[in-house]
């Protein structure tokens, strides 16, 4: 049976994959509007595109380079005097590196308990029926429409009865909360396109409901669940708002709330603050690069169904 299910699989990415070659050399491939294609013309706008994207990016790590005196008024993208004195003050002054470990902590937590519950709760919604499904899926949805900057002092609140204000905990929970809406939705379009008679031909071996999700649908839905969790870490490692209202205690601090720490009343040190940043994006480009491999078709897939 997995070995079936294995070659349709292998057929359908097979099919997704496989272009065909249009009039006058153009390359058609399957899209995400209908075929499109890729013609010079488009690769150049992509690649102006590309470059427009990079060249913050790229400013920020020539900035981090340069020596504290010489950042202010520089425009040049390759230093003249190069320095990696501001990476050494960047971590080891301001406790930047409690704060890194702080936010690692809280994003990993964050993505691990929402993908979780939301997988769980999206296989309910997707293959079940019960009393107020709608109502309940809806429900969740309504929550994507609300700011979160309104939500902050009924959270404040909440936490504090909980007594988890000034906690990595509560910090944790209150970023669960906040993206399991979008996770649900995004993995129940997911599910309920993934063949019924796989599950029947599971369940006629005896598996349970913890086996069809744990040995059939997590690795079904791999490109989905990659999307999902590039999203929720990537909104749980650059949070402020909510990190700054609910930490007080410097040891607790997160990276977005502990980089505030470079900006003084009259000073302000640009080169560690660049070079904290760039640290700082480190983590989000690695986790892109270890899920792009399914990011694109996860996005076309999940979103639509």
């Amino acid at each position: 049976m997995a070995i079936a299910i294995g070659q349709v699989q292998g057929s359908r990415r097979a099919q997704a994959r496989r272009g065909r070659a249009g009039p006058e050399g153009n390359i058609e491939q399957p899209g995400l509007f209908g075929i499109r294609r890729m013609n010079k013309t488009r690769l150049a706008i992509g690649i102006v595109l590309a470059l427009v994207s990079l060249f913050p990016l790229l400013y920020m790590l020539s900035l981090s380079f340069q020596p504290n005196g010489g950042i202010i008024g520089s425009t040049a993208l390759i230093p003249t005097h190069p320095t990696g004195s501001n990476y050494v003050q960047a971590w080891t002054e301001n406790s930047f590196g409690h704060y890194f470990f702080n936010s690692l902590f809280v994003a990993i937590a964050t993505v691990v308990i929402t993908v979780t519950f939301a997988a769980l709760a999206a296989f309910a919604f997707a293959r079940y029926s019960f009393p107020l499904k709608e109502f309940i899926f809806y429900a969740f949805l309504a929550a994507l429409a609300v700011p979160g900057l309104l939500l902050l002092i009924p959270q404040y609140l909440l936490l504090e009865r909980l007594h988890l204000i000034d906690s990595l905990i509560g910090l944790t929970l209150l970023y669960v909360s906040s993206n399991l809406p979008f996770t649900i939705f995004f993995l129940r379009g997911f599910f309920q396109g993934i063949p019924r008679e796989y599950e029947e031909a599971f369940r006629l071996e005896g598996a349970g409901t913890l086996r069809v999700i744990s040995r059939l649908i997590v690795p079904l839905s791999v490109p989905a669940l990659a999307v999902v969790s590039i999203f929720t870490f990537n909104a749980a490692w650059d949070e402020f708002p909510a990190a700054t209202t609910m930490l007080n205690t410097p040891s607790h601090f997160t990276l977005p709330v502990g980089l505030a720490d470079f900006i003084g009343a009259n000073t302000t040190a640009w080169g560690p603050l660049f070079a904290a940043s760039v640290i700082a994006t480190v983590p989000t480009i690695i986790v892109f690069i270890l899920a792009m491999r399914w990011f694109r078709s996860g996005v076309s897939l999940g979103g639509l169904r």
